[in-house]
């Protein structure tokens, strides 16, 4: 039998007469056509010696090597829908760009520019200069350097101003950034010497007044925006370390983390430090992300006094680390807003969906659930209140209040129906609770509905 059906098998040439395929070749690459018919081939060989099938036809592998066929097309890296609620979500990209920035870095990437051309003096120009006013403007800091993420930029700044010399910095502010990279590595890797001082939960002024000595570079702070620690607790102010280097002609250096540029408190949410804040208590040097808190693309911020940053654009490390021209492009769209704040807010998708409202989340899942009702029929959708999260290791301790729809069937599990809408063409990510499946409408827009109503659709036929 099983060598009647291995005879039965076509062969690639006969497959590739076909007219379906011919039409794939037409609009797709034929090598990508010929892979797909060849695994298609081959996994019916694998079911037929292993007595898997009892019988098939041409069409069955036709229609087996079209479906390998429309995966190997798609792009490896794509849009996904996020459902989780967490809004700065570090698996599914960050931050979300704003249309302007979205616009320009197209405009950008897709024509030549002006990158390191200087249009006024009719010379080469640095690319730097393109954000640089830009940023001054916002933070109030003396002069700005971008590279590509914030772990780039403490590098640098570690590399410039600390190298083979010590760096003090509060046992308790040695995070790890996430994905494994910790603070002690990088500034190992920069050839800094780390001086833990104090202890986990408490640090004082002395600790690190008692180790300052001829070879100490700077004084680190380290803002833990991705943990809290209560209880017995203490830190040094930010004031305070500003006062003890002015004090010993020693920088002090400060990496914010998240890149808050906007008061937070002023929308109900618990205090984070804003960049202009650390700047406005004169901090020499701060560094920030471009793709967390601030809403932008992947970057590394450096803002602070001119003498140092000056330094940094003439060390050799900062062509390795330095930003492209759509980076450049979409930072510029992104920072732009912030020249108002309240341009910022409307226009940017991250502050944008952190401080919306519950009462419009509510209008949102109500709104979302009846297309859903009107449109698909054997799934049950009821609105709930529940949590999101900033994320990306921003204010960690912050829920924001929210409405969530929650996905039931009576014939398949929640976990059924996560693995499905996960694998769908438009890969859907939400998670489950109480075995539903839980869509949070404040990271889910509008026309997402319509590619969720598709996916949950396709799973009733």
């Amino acid at each position: 039998m099983n060598k009647e059906l291995l005879r039965k098998l076509p062969k690639i040439d006969e497959l590739l007469k076909e007219p379906l395929i011919q039409k794939e070749i037409d609009i797709t690459y034929r090598v990508l056509v010929v892979e797909s018919l060849r695994e298609a081939i081959e996994k019916f060989r694998r079911n037929i010696l292993e007595n898997k099938i009892n019988d098939f036809e041409s069409e069955d592998v036709l229609n087996y090597a079209i479906g390998i066929l429309t995966r190997k097309k798609q792009h490896n890296l794509r849009k996904v829908i996020n459902a989780t609620g967490t809004v700065i979500h570090t698996n599914l990209g960050r931050s979300l760009l704003s249309s302007d920035a979205v616009k320009n870095a197209m405009e950008v990437a897709s024509r030549y520019n002006n990158l390191e051309y200087d249009i006024k003096e009719g010379k080469r120009g640095s690319r730097y200069s393109h954000i640089e006013e830009l940023i001054i403007k916002i933070t109030g800091a003396e002069a700005a350097i971008v590279v590509n993420n914030n772990a780039a930029a403490i590098m640098l700044v570690l590399d410039t101003l600390s190298k083979n010399k010590e760096v003090i910095v509060s046992r308790g502010q040695l995070v790890e950034i996430g994905g494994s990279f910790r603070i002690p590595e990088v500034m190992k890797f920069s050839g800094a010497k780390l001086i833990e001082v104090g202890t986990t939960n408490r640090t004082h002024l002395y600790d690190y007044e008692d180790n300052i000595n001829e070879n100490t570079g700077i004084l680190l702070k380290v803002h833990t925006s991705n943990f809290k620690i209560y209880g017995f607790t203490e830190e040094v102010e930010l004031d305070e370390l500003v006062k003890l280097g002015q004090t010993k002609e020693i920088p002090v250096v400060e990496d914010i983390g998240s890149g808050v540029l906007v008061d937070f408190t002023k929308y109900g949410f618990t205090h984070e430090p804003t960049v202009q804040d650390s700047i406005k208590k004169g901090v020499d040097i701060v560094t920030f992300s471009g793709d967390k808190m601030l809403g932008g693309p992947q970057a590394g911020i450096i803002v602070g006094k001119k003498k140092y940053i000056q330094a940094m654009k003439k060390n050799q490390l900062t062509r390795a680390l330095r930003i492209d021209k759509m980076t450049l492009a979409g930072l510029e769209g992104t920072l732009r807003h912030y020249l108002d704040e309240k341009n910022a807010i409307k226009n940017i998708p991250t502050l944008n969906m952190i401080l919306a409202s519950k009462d419009e989340m509510k209008k949102k899942a109500i709104k979302f659930r009846k297309k859903l009702k009107n449109s698909v029929y054997n799934f049950k959708f009821d609105i709930g209140e529940d949590y999101s999260m900033v994320g990306g290791g921003s204010m960690p301790t912050e829920k924001i209040p929210t409405h969530v729809i929650k996905v039931r069937n009576e014939s398949i599990s929640a976990a059924e129906i996560e693995k499905n809408l996960r694998l769908n063409e438009v890969p859907i990510i939400g998670r489950v609770f109480d075995d539903e499946f839980i869509i949070d409408v404040r990271t889910v827009f509008e026309e997402d509905i319509t590619e969720i109503i598709k996916a949950l659709k396709y799973m009733e036929s």
